[in-house]
This record gives C-alpha cells, sequence and structure tokens, in this order.
C-alpha cells in the first residue's frame, strides 16, 4: 500500500515538473534527504525579509543610524554574522549583512543556517589576552 502510495507522489512530482517546464533533479534530491531524515543546512546562513513594507539597511546597528537602502519584502541576503544591540519589539539581535558593512534587524528577517555571534566571527589579537581581562566594560 505504501508502494503504490510514494509510486503515486514520484508520478505526480514528475508530472508537475513537467508541466512547469522544471526539472526532476531537485526534486529527487529533496525526496531522498526528506526519506533519509535530514534537514538540508546551507554552508552560508542567510535571511528572507518578512517586513511587508520592507526592511532598512543601516549603516550601524541601532534605528538612530542612517538607512542606506530598503530591502522589498521576501528579498534573500546573506548573513555574516549577528550581535546584541537595540531591542527591537523584544528581539536585541541584528545581522551584519556578508559582503557589507551594513546591518539589518533580526527581528525583520526569517534566517536560514546557523548565525554565529561577531565576536566568534572576526576573532581579536586582544581576546585572552592578560591587557583585556583586566580592562572594564
Amino acid at each position: 500500500m505504501a508502494a503504490t502510495t510514494a509510486r503515486r507522489v514520484r508520478i505526480a512530482a514528475t508530472a508537475s515538473a513537467v508541466l512547469l517546464g522544471g526539472s526532476l533533479l531537485g526534486a529527487s534530491t529533496a525526496e531522498a534527504s526528506m526519506s533519509a531524515g535530514t534537514v538540508a543546512v546551507p554552508k552560508k546562513p542567510y535571511g528572507i525579509v518578512t517586513a511587508h513594507s520592507g526592511l532598512n539597511v543601516r549603516q550601524y546597528p541601532s534605528t538612530d543610524s542612517s538607512v542606506k537602502y530598503v530591502l522589498p519584502y521576501g528579498a534573500k541576503r546573506g548573513l555574516d554574522c549577528k550581535i546584541r544591540a537595540q531591542v527591537i519589539a523584544g528581539n536585541p539581535f541584528w545581522y551584519k549583512l556578508r559582503d557589507s558593512n551594513y546591518w539589518i534587524s533580526a527581528r525583520y528577517v526569517h534566517n536560514v543556517g546557523h548565525v554565529k555571534l561577531c565576536k566568534d566571527v572576526h576573532t581579536s589579537a586582544l581576546n585572552g589576552t592578560a591587557k583585556a581581562e583586566k580592562a572594564m566594560g
């Protein structure tokens, strides 16, 4: 019974791919990973804008910072790292965009993949030194 159902699903997927002009390569990969019980994780994290009115990209992680441009709803952008900064609607995290020095509030982004803290991505030569250990803040 299960084999018949699986066959019907494959036939439906094939028909859909042909009608839409797509390829079965992606479908077979997805089917294989679903049957293996694994979830595909991207090598580099990215975010999808969830704010219907768009999302401000800022020079620094704060609403006091200037807006450099606006990302539209559904836009996908690479995420470099995250920090805790100004809290926006209960969310304290801000993402640094990959390949730029600009920031977006995590409150309005659905991230895909694990986004590391910036202190773990961009380490400093002073980390762990006696001078840094004695300093305040």
